[in-house]
C-alpha cells in the first residue's frame, strides 16, 4: 500500500493553497504524488453533502445528527476511494488529502455532549477505516486558523456576500465549538499542529508552507522507513 497524509482545518484556514504547495514541493525534491479534494462536489457521490451543506435537512448545522451528517461524507470518500484514487494508493502511491474522514472528527463531534465525543470518534474510525475499508491516514497536518481570523478570510473570499456561506460557514458560534474539537483531536490523536495566525492575522502563506513541507517530509520519512 501507499501513503496517506491529510491536510484538515476549517473553513477558511488555507487547506486549498498548503495542499497545492506541498504537492508542488514534495515534486521537486522528487516526492510524487497525487491531491485528492474532499468532498467530490462534482460526483453523484457528493449529493447528500451538497443537500446537508445547501441547507435542504435544516438552516443550522445541527439539525442533521453527528452520524446521520458523517454518513453523507463516509459515502464520498467511500467513492473516491473506489473511483479515484485508490488504485494509486494500492499501488504505493503517495495521496495528499485535503480534508478526509478528520473532518468529520473537527465538525460533527460537537453536535453531541463532550462526555461522547471519545465514543463518537471510536465509531467514526472504527466505521469509516474497518467496516468500509478506506485507508486509515499514516499522519495528519492540522492548519490551526482561529474563527475570528478565518471569518476575515472568507469575508474575502465571498467578497462580503454572506448568502454564498454553507450552514457551517455561516454559524460563527458553531465554527468556534468545531476550533475546540479540532484542538481536542489533534492532541488525543497525535496530529502535527501549525499555527496559522499570530496576533489576530494570518501568518504568511510562504512561512506557513515551509512548516507543512517540514512536517509533511517528517511524516513521510518516518512511515517509508527511511
Amino acid at each position: 500500500m501507499g501513503k496517506l497524509l491529510v491536510i484538515e482545518g476549517l473553513d477558511g484556514s488555507g487547506k486549498d493553497t498548503q495542499t497545492r504547495l506541498l504537492s508542488e514541493r514534495l515534486k521537486a525534491a522528487g516526492q510524487a504524488n497525487t491531491v485528492i479534494s474532499l468532498p467530490h462536489y462534482e460526483d453523484d457521490s457528493s449529493a447528500l453533502v451538497k443537500l446537508y451543506l445547501g441547507g435542504a435537512f435544516g438552516s443550522k448545522p445541527g439539525d442533521v445528527n453527528a452520524y446521520a451528517a458523517s454518513s453523507f461524507y463516509a459515502v464520498d470518500r467511500y467513492a473516491g476511494y473506489k473511483t479515484r484514487w485508490g488504485a494509486s494508493y494500492e499501488s504505493g502511491g503517495v495521496i495528499l488529502a485535503n480534508r478526509y474522514t478528520t473532518s468529520n472528527a473537527c465538525h460533527q463531534m460537537t453536535k453531541l455532549p463532550r462526555e461522547n465525543w471519545d465514543a463518537y470518534l471510536d465509531w467514526l474510525f472504527t466505521y469509516e477505516y474497518d467496516l468500509l475499508g478506506i485507508p486509515k491516514p499514516d499522519g495528519v497536518i492540522y492548519l490551526d486558523m482561529p474563527v475570528e481570523v478565518s471569518q476575515k478570510l472568507l469575508a474575502g473570499r465571498y467578497a462580503g456576500d454572506e448568502g454564498k456561506k454553507d450552514v457551517h460557514e455561516r454559524d460563527v458560534a458553531y465554527l468556534a465549538a468545531c476550533h475546540e474539537a479540532a484542538a481536542y483531536c489533534a492532541k488525543a490523536l497525535g496530529w502535527q499542529t501549525i499555527r496559522c495566525a499570530a496576533k489576530g492575522e494570518p501568518k504568511p502563506v510562504a512561512a506557513i508552507a515551509d512548516e507543512v513541507f517540514a512536517c509533511a517530509r517528517a511524516i513521510l520519512n518516518e512511515t517509508m522507513g527511511e
